[in-house]
């Protein structure tokens, strides 16, 4: 059964390092993919985010890293206050199970 399962973890290793090399067996003739965001009938932060991703794919990663945690905290923030406001406090609750 390992002899089974080394096999195949070598057959799929070397796919996976292979594969490139199946993509481009199309010849020189392919133009290269491009993907872009469509920004026509964008405007404001949409749009800006959008440019963001069309001019530079770091920056757009980098502020998504950033602004993620950031309207998690946000949002966290503005449940507890929400729950605070119609009772419901899970600082003080006690656990069902004593």
């Amino acid at each position: 059964m390992r002899k089974l399962i080394k096999r195949g973890v070598t057959w799929g290793m070397g796919l996976l390092l292979f594969f490139p090399e199946l993509v481009l067996a199309a010849g020189e003739k392919v133009a290269p993919m491009v993907i872009v965001a469509d920004t026509r009938k964008l405007s404001g932060w949409q749009a800006w985010w959008a440019n963001l991703y069309n001019e530079s794919h770091l920056y757009f990663t980098l502020a998504t890293v950033v602004a993620i945690p950031v309207v998690g905290l946000i949002f966290g923030v503005v449940a507890d206050l929400i729950m605070k406001r119609i009772g419901i406090d899970l600082k003080s609750r006690e656990l069902a199970e004593h």
